[in-house]
């Protein structure tokens, strides 16, 4: 890798997940990541709107443990199925394809406030 491009790669790295067990995905964007690593660093693409970093009951809230396909996304912006999944604009790491559940109201009604529009990425219904 050339020039910044490794400490890029590096961070990037830090949103896969270490482990099989305990995988989670946020409702907001389907990042895949563990309790723990929800826990530590939050979710890169939405803590901003979801603050889970340090806060185990907000991970629970905002994540999902159940979810379908898995999505390794390298290069978002370059990618085909970013786009189709409308997911070009989210940091590299793992996706969920779909993620049963739906945030809290009270958060749904925070992100409105804020500008931001909530569509659920859930595929089960």
């Amino acid at each position: 890798m050339a020039g910044g491009s490794s400490s890029s790669a590096a961070a990037s790295m830090d949103n896969i997940p270490k482990d099989l067990r305990h995988l989670r995905a946020c409702m907001l964007c389907s990042l895949v990541k563990s309790v723990d690593q929800f826990e530590d660093t939050g979710c890169e693409n939405c803590d901003r709107y979801l603050r889970m970093r340090g806060n185990r009951e907000q991970v629970h809230h905002c994540t999902s443990t159940q979810f379908d396909g898995l999505i390794a996304l390298l290069h978002p912006e370059d990618s085909w199925v970013a786009k189709w999944q409308r997911m070009a604009q989210r940091l590299p790491g793992i996706y969920a394809v779909s993620v049963t559940g739906r945030l809290p109201s009270g958060i749904i009604r925070e992100l409105k406030s804020r500008g931001v529009i909530y569509k659920s990425r859930d595929m089960t219904t």
